[in-house]
């Protein structure tokens, strides 16, 4: 019994110190707040290791839409479990944004999802990512549009130097066009200059 205790006591306190380790210290951020980075059992799977692409559609991303729940588990099912989700929220002209991102391997975000209680918009930018009739990123601008318009406009945000341009035939989805210009600032490059950019992200709403 003298024997037994010691190495009773040994065994707890290696497992509090390998619990420890795995803990990572929150952001003190005054603008963005994480969570610590989470990896779900399925992400892990080997059964993962060889799930087929997602898909973009005018129901959602993968298994995600617009009655998903923004929680760890429920996104985690609706990719498949492709990626290492990471939680946090921001504030964007005053308001609280909580979000989710999908990281890959290499710890590249491919995904962001936001909304409230439930999703209710997801920018993607995973090239394997594609819509149903193959668009993806890096698609060219000529190859959906012949002008931008009645069709794109000025992105906002982040995106402020990109044009956005709704997806022919959708009421759900848009993408993101980058590429070269040194135009004014707040006005969208002309038809001839935006056929050679691409598609740099791809976004879903609801």
């Amino acid at each position: 019994m003298k024997t037994f205790r010691p190495a009773l006591l040994a065994a707890c306190l290696l497992l509090t110190g390998c619990a420890s380790s795995t803990s990572q210290p929150e952001s003190t951020s005054p603008s963005t707040w994480w969570n610590p980075v989470s990896w779900s059992w399925s992400t892990l799977s080997p059964w993962n290791w060889f799930s087929s692409p997602l898909q973009v559609s005018e129901q959602g991303v993968g298994g995600i839409n617009g009655s998903t729940a923004l929680q760890q588990q429920a996104l985690s099912d609706g990719l498949n479990g492709n990626y290492r989700l990471r939680q946090g929220m921001r504030t964007a002209d005053g308001n609280i944004v909580h979000f989710w991102q999908a990281l890959n391997s290499d710890k590249q975000v491919k995904l962001e999802l936001t909304g409230q209680s439930t999703v209710s918009r997801v920018d993607i930018s995973d090239h394997t990512i594609a819509t149903a009739s193959g668009v993806k990123i890096g698609t060219p601008f000529s190859s959906l549009y012949k002008k931008a318009f009645k069709n794109c406009q000025k992105a906002s945000g982040a995106d402020s130097a990109s044009v956005e341009c709704k997806a022919p035939d959708s009421q759900h989805i848009s993408y993101v066009f980058s590429g070269d210009w040194h135009g004014p600032e707040g006005l969208i490059p002309s038809d001839q200059t935006l056929k050679n950019w691409t598609i740099s992200k791809i976004i879903w709403r609801r």
